[in-house]
C-alpha cells in the first residue's frame, strides 16, 4: 500500500538528514560484494604507497580515485535497485541499464589500476 510523500526537511535538520541517508545509503552498499572488495582494496593500496614512499600528492590522488569507486558503485547499485524493480524478468533495457553502470564501474577501477601501477612504476625506476 502506497504511502504519503513525507514532508521536506528545511533548514539545519535538512543537514543532519542527509547525513543520516548517506550513512543509510552506505549500509545498503555494504550489502554489495563488490563494494566490501572495495573496501578491502583502500587498505591493500595504501600499504603498497607506504612501500613505495608515496608523496602527500600520491596518497590524495588515491583517496579522490577511492572515492570516486564508491561514489560510482554506490550509482551503479542504484540502477540496478531501480532496474530491478521496473523489469523483475529478463528485459533488454534492464541488461543495458546493468551493463552501463558495470562498465562505469570498470573505468574507475581500472583508473585506479593505472595510478596504483605508475606510482610503482615510478617508485622502481627512480628508487
Amino acid at each position: 500500500m502506497p504511502r504519503e510523500k513525507p514532508a521536506r526537511i528545511t533548514g539545519i535538520a535538512h543537514v543532519f538528514a542527509a547525513a543520516g541517508y548517506s550513512v543509510g545509503g552506505v549500509r545498503r552498499l555494504w550489502q554489495e560484494t563488490a563494494f566490501r572488495h572495495i573496501m578491502l582494496g583502500l587498505p591493500v593500496c595504501v600499504v603498497v604507497l607506504a612501500l613505495c614512499d608515496a608523496s602527500l600528492m600520491e596518497y590524495t590522488a588515491l583517496f579522490i580515485l577511492f572515492f570516486g569507486l564508491v561514489a560510482v558503485e554506490a550509482l551503479n547499485t542504484a540502477i540496478e535497485c531501480i532496474v530491478d524493480h521496473l523489469a523483475p524478468r529478463w528485459a533488454e533495457f534492464a541488461r543495458d541499464a546493468k551493463d552501463l553502470g558495470s562498465l562505469a564501474t570498470m573505468c574507475l577501477l581500472l583508473a585506479n589500476g593505472v595510478f596504483l601501477a605508475s606510482v610503482v612504476i615510478r617508485a622502481v625506476v627512480v628508487g
